[in-house]
């Protein structure tokens, strides 16, 4: 069974986590989410308010962290999943996740990334030189992280790094993700 580091924190986006989870169990995969520390982390639920030059926020459901950052090994899993919401605000920051990321590129596995998620690509220096997508008011940072940004597609694939805009984007997301996770695209050719 294959695992996959979900990667998140305190103030992450409530729908996409718990999306993934359920996404990647349905495909029989091993979803591991990994945080600061293992405990109950408190996510938040972004919506789109008309009348609002952004997002809303309001406290979404909560989740429990598998592991902490210092306790991954890459090795164990098949790629990894770095979601939004703005835990990727203070997570950028952290080191070891910056290590994390940095890691699985290395090692030539699956780099996933879709909304906030962007600033730890950018951080971590995996955006320089790709075509990427993200939530449209973390651009800049994508193109100051030296990437090419694509606004027009809601999911972005370029070699082994595949980016989506936010949670709207989840059909488009997944299905290149498990598109890739089988096999079926090399990333050579996407």
């Amino acid at each position: 069974m294959a695992k996959i580091l979900i990667i998140t924190g305190d103030g992450g986006e409530s729908y996409e986590a718990l999306y993934a989870v359920h996404r990647f169990q349905e495909e029989g995969m091993e979803p591991v989410v990994a945080a600061p520390s293992r405990r109950r982390l408190n996510l938040v639920m972004h919506d789109f308010t008309p009348g609002w030059d952004t997002y809303i926020e309001r406290q979404g459901y909560g989740l429990e962290a598998d592991i902490a950052f210092d306790d991954v090994k890459v090795a164990d899993y098949a790629a990894v999943v770095i979601l939004g919401g703005r835990a990727p605000e203070y997570l950028r920051n952290n080191p070891k996740v910056l290590d994390i990321v940095k890691e699985f590129d290395s090692q030539g596995k699956w780099v996933f990334a879709i909304c906030h998620g962007i600033q730890i690509l950018a951080a971590a220096g995996l955006a320089a030189g790709k075509r990427v997508t993200c939530y449209e008011h973390v651009r800049l940072e994508a193109e100051q992280g030296g990437g090419k940004f694509v606004g027009a597609e809601q999911t972005v694939c370029d070699g082994r790094i595949v980016t989506a805009q936010t949670w709207q984007s989840h059909p488009s997301f997944y299905r290149e993700i498990f598109t890739r996770l089988s096999g079926r695209v090399d990333a050579a050719r996407s």
